[in-house]
């Protein structure tokens, strides 16, 4: 076996850089079956091409785990001083001797806005401890890189290890709104996996429809599959192997759940805007939501940003931090440079964060019951904020038109960074349509151009897709 294990180490060469760092590792879960190995022949060579590539892949998987952290049990600890935010929830350790009143001190805004709901207030009415939020934790839906999955069209891939990280990330994003859309935000997972009650049955159907929708395979069936997601990013000139920046994978989120409602009916009541250059447009937004008969549909509002240059400007902190305060918000994609994590909370100054990069079994989810453990994290990890990439977008559901109404009065004084001489608000709700807006700017480029004493003027879109994600070590 060794020796077997030597051979595959020189053929995968450069990959491996220092085989021996794998020797006598394992990951939990990831095991090479030395039985397995000794049972096949070396002498016949298409057996040892298959052998090959099936130890690469599973070595590739290893030092991925390794890398990320996923091969030791990292705990993560948190303060008994400060609440933790998740999602719009507040959970404290010494909630009995901390009002809600300390809880929006920690939250670090300023409550004298004249808003009519305190965002922090709201969220300390959650309160439950830290078995509360334990359970809402892993209640989050988790996706992560996969191996052995079908092959993605025109490609050879069957693994998304070590380039998948952001659309994962978009992918737990987007889980997260069609959970509060068929369970509510109030949802939690029971792991113990009993069904007592109609109510319960009925959970456990929609909870296991929604990880369907993400099967890692290229059927109707998936439609918001990585195979799915690939497929549409061909559109836009990338293909399978390719790193993807916030901005694009919210554009595929867009694309993926409008193809979806053609084969799903569940996905009709439910429409995606993504908002234009930091700007929401209200006649955009209704345009997508206003159904024929004048009702709206459930809204997932997504809006990249570029909070900084080349590091996140400490004046949007507070900013950030207030809306993952908020019921509404369903999470930010974005990460570190070159590392994308799904963020869905924060203690202090440090983010509560799903992270993809750990390489996972692909799992049957059209096989009866199957197994919902590797969907689900129990270790969340933390971040401090001040590492945060710049290029992001905040992703936030509605349930209807009062709930998103409710949301432009209420957000708005919060996403302008405090101490600020001029105002530069993270994003901005706008009257119109962003196609009268471009119309008016091309013909004010123009008359620009017509003039000599005009510069060229060209669009940019670097603003969000130079934050290309591809990984890189700890």
């Amino acid at each position: 076996m060794n020796g077997q294990l030597q051979s595959s180490r020189e053929r995968l060469g450069a990959f491996s850089g220092g085989a021996g760092w794998f020797t006598g590792f394992v990951t939990p879960g990831h095991t090479v079956s030395s039985q397995k190995i000794s049972q096949i022949s070396v002498d016949d060579s298409s057996n040892g091409a298959e052998v090959d590539g099936k130890m690469k892949k599973k070595l590739m998987s290893m030092w991925n785990n390794v890398k990320y952290g996923w091969s030791i049990k990292i705990k993560t600890n948190f303060s008994k001083e400060s609440p933790v935010f998740l999602l719009g929830s507040c959970y404290h350790k010494r909630q009995n001797e901390d009002s809600p009143e300390r809880a929006v001190e920690a939250v670090g805004l300023d409550m004298g806005t004249g808003s009519n709901v305190s965002l922090a207030k709201d969220a300390c009415t959650l309160e439950q401890g830290m078995d509360g939020f334990r359970k809402d934790f892993t209640s989050r839906l988790w996706l992560t890189y996969r191996r052995e999955f079908p092959i993605l069209n025109g490609s050879n891939f069957t693994t998304d290890c070590g380039w998948g990280c952001m659309l994962r990330s978009g992918q737990m994003m987007l889980a997260q709104a069609l959970v509060c859309h068929f369970l509510g935000r109030e949802w939690r997972w029971r792991p113990d996996g009993s069904i007592d009650s109609v109510q319960q049955f009925h959970e456990d159907s929609q909870h296991r429809m929604i990880i369907k929708w993400f099967g890692d395979q290229p059927a109707p069936l998936s439609p918001l599959s990585i195979h799915a997601l690939v497929s549409l990013g061909t559109a836009a000139g990338k293909k399978a192997g390719d790193w993807y920046g916030p901005s694009s994978v919210a554009h595929l989120l867009k694309q993926a759940v409008e193809r979806a409602a053609i084969c799903h009916v569940e996905f009709d009541q439910l429409a995606v805007y993504v908002a234009q250059d930091c700007a929401v447009y209200m006649d955009d937004v209704a345009k997508v939501c206003q159904k024929p008969d004048g009702s709206w549909r459930s809204l997932v509002l997504l809006v990249p940003l570029r909070l900084g240059m080349d590091k996140l400007n400490p004046g949007y902190a507070p900013c950030l931090t207030a809306l993952l305060s908020l019921e509404d918000c369903i999470g930010v994609i974005g990460g570190r440079p070159r590392h994308s994590l799904y963020f869905i909370g924060y203690q202090e100054d440090k983010l509560i964060h799903l992270d993809p990069h750990y390489c996972q079994e692909t799992v049957d989810v059209w096989r009866r019951n199957f197994s919902l453990e590797s969907f689900h994290c129990t270790s969340p990890r933390k971040m401090l904020l001040s590492k945060m990439d710049p290029s992001c977008c905040v992703g936030f559901y509605f349930r209807d038109k009062a709930a998103f109404d409710s949301f432009v009065t209420v957000v708005t004084p919060f996403l302008i960074p405090p101490n600020q001489k001029v105002e530069y608000p993270m994003f901005l709700f706008s009257e119109g349509s962003g196609a009268d807006v471009q119309r008016s700017m091309e013909n004010r480029k123009s008359v620009l151009s017509s003039s000599e004493e005009s510069t060229k003027i060209e669009d940019d879109d670097s603003h969000y897709e130079c934050e290309e994600f591809e990984l890189c070590e700890w």
